[in-house]
């Protein structure tokens, strides 16, 4: 059952339903509470909805159960990283990398936390707008949204994504949000007030006969104000710069939107340009590069495509970019390559990229790429190590080992033959003699196999398959494939004799000849039937 509810968190961490998948995790801890595995799963779905003090406690419970186990520390710097902890986050790194030094996923976190570690202290909070914007630094924003019935959804919009990520890298941005009714929606929560807006303020009341004398002497030139509405506070005014940036920002979009138009009609060269455009006006959104990326993959431009996806994990890594996004450039530049791979060395590069990309974000689509690079691989080594000539001189040292009575050196031999040219059945036909000689039947059984599917015109592989069969006494199969053997060459004299035993044995068994060994082993047999056990214990039986 726990199995099964890991199963299932797995399932929607994949899918980007962290809530879900912590959930799941939860549910697998309580069956299972000594897995470190559940713990380390349920911290990283945590840190993926910003609930980093949560995420902490779980990967410090994780390297509690397990301490020499390198992934544990890649949670703890996370969830250190996602608190500001930028020293404790390195420490935690660097243990994980003393247990495991290649890892790379603790090599990037590890630069993370040293690139946080050497930035400038943030300027204080001045007050005003900038000061409230301070607020939206802190872990327990998002735990907070997350947790209000009516702020909850804002998590899946893309946009009020986009907004609060600004916001948090340049907090006297907030002011060019305000106008959005989510966003005031949230700093409500935060500050924990119900805010004022426009259509629910009150007018002043007019000044009452009662008044002291003073203000009654000040009533004349006040009269005319008096009447009207207070004036509401104005809205903060947004700068130039601002404006600017947020228009640069609106029309990057747009060109985006043309770049995907273009690119779903194959209309390349004109994605191209606009999505050129796109990150002319705004390098803070990575999606242009890797579209662009995408576009230069169709073109089959790889080095191009490799270029944009490098750009876009370092512009990434420096504007913390969802780890998403981070992974989708590295599985392109992967896919890119793939593509360029010439023998089997070149496709390490892209599966250690692949490999990278999904300890970003464990992508299905990712992971299908992974294991078509690594059996694009292994197909090419073995390609590459295709050799016959060599494969014949391997051969003919196993049929000399062979007559020698040395098997297992044959097998040697005949293996290096297999490794250097797998389509010549003769060596399959020889191997499957050396296993019989062993005694492995079941080994020579699947070579004899081999080599007749290999070639089925090649009669020796009925003959080792045959005699296997018959030392199994198997001996109605053993006829069967004598037979077949025949079909290809009906003179064949090892298989005539083959038949020829099988006909034999099956005869001496349905006249009951059986030899003393035989009615040795049908005795031991006998004697191991549980019901024939039953009847000697009987105690009725003990006294006869």
């Amino acid at each position: 059952m726990a199995d099964e509810a890991k199963a299932k968190g797995n399932a929607a961490f994949s899918a980007g339903r962290f809530e879900e998948a912590a959930g799941h995790f939860s549910d697998a801890i309580a069956l299972a509470p000594a897995n470190h595995v559940l713990y380390s799963n349920r911290s990283a779905a945590l840190a993926s909805i910003h609930r980093y003090s949560d995420a902490l406690a779980d990967a410090e419970k994780t390297v509690e159960l397990k301490p020499d186990w390198a992934k544990g520390y890649s949670r703890l710097g996370a969830a250190h990283l996602g608190l500001g902890d930028a020293a404790s986050a390195a420490a935690a790194y660097e243990k994980g990398l003393a247990l495991d030094p290649s890892n790379e996923g603790l090599k990037a976190g590890l630069a993370d936390a040293k690139k946080a570690a050497a930035a400038p202290p943030r300027r204080a909070p001045s007050g005003g707008a900038d000061a409230i914007g301070q607020m939206f630094q802190g872990p327990e924003l998002w735990t907070k949204i997350a947790s209000d019935p009516a702020t909850r959804a804002y998590l899946d919009q893309p946009d009020f994504m986009q907004m609060l990520r600004e916001v948090q890298r340049n907090p006297s941005s907030l002011n060019t949000y305000l106008s959005d009714p989510r966003m005031m929606q949230v700093l409500s929560l935060m500050l924990n007030i119900k805010i004022q807006t426009p259509q629910d303020s009150d007018f002043p009341q007019s000044s009452s006969p009662s008044q002291p004398p003073q203000q009654q002497k000040q009533q004349p030139e006040t009269k005319a104000r008096e009447m009207e509405p207070e004036p509401q506070p104005e809205p903060m005014e947004v700068s130039d710069e601002e404006k600017e940036r947020k228009e640069r920002k609106a029309a990057a979009l747009k060109e985006k939107e043309a770049g995907n138009a273009s690119y779903k009609k194959k209309d390349f060269e004109t994605a191209i340009q606009h999505y050129t455009k796109a990150l002319e006006l705004d390098d803070e959104d990575i999606s242009y590069l890797t579209n662009r990326a995408a576009v230069y993959i169709e073109m089959g431009k790889y080095d191009e495509c490799i270029e944009d996806c490098d750009k876009a994990v370092e512009r990434g890594r420096e504007l913390r970019a969802d780890f998403k996004m981070v992974a989708r450039a590295l599985t392109r530049k992967g896919t890119a390559l793939a593509k360029l791979a010439k023998n089997s060395k070149d496709y390490d590069i892209a599966i250690e990229t692949f490999q990278k990309a999904l300890t970003e974000h464990r992508n299905p689509d990712t992971l299908k790429r992974l294991n078509e690079a690594e059996k694009a691989k292994k197909d090419l080594e073995q390609q590459e190590y295709y050799d016959p000539k060599l494969a014949d001189e391997e051969r003919e040292k196993g049929n000399e080992m062979f007559k020698q009575q040395k098997y297992p050196e044959a097998i040697k031999h005949y293996n290096e033959a297999i490794r250097r040219n797998p389509k010549d059945a003769r060596v399959y036909s020889n191997r499957a003699a050396c296993y019989t000689k062993l005694g492995a039947m079941p080994e020579g059984l699947k070579d004899a196999e081999k080599c007749i599917e290999l070639d089925p015109t090649f009669t020796k592989g009925y003959t080792r398959k045959g005699a296997v069969q018959f030392f199994m006494k198997e001996y109605e199969k053993a006829m069967e494939t004598y037979q077949a053997g025949l079909k290809h060459d009906p003179n064949n004299q090892e298989l005539l004799d083959g038949i020829r035993r099988c006909v034999e044995q099956i005869n001496k068994a349905n006249r009951g000849d059986i030899s003393q060994e035989d009615l040795q082993e049908k005795q031991s047999k006998a004697m191991q039937d549980p019901e024939i056990q039953n009847i000697l214990t009987d105690p009725i039986m003990r006294q006869c």
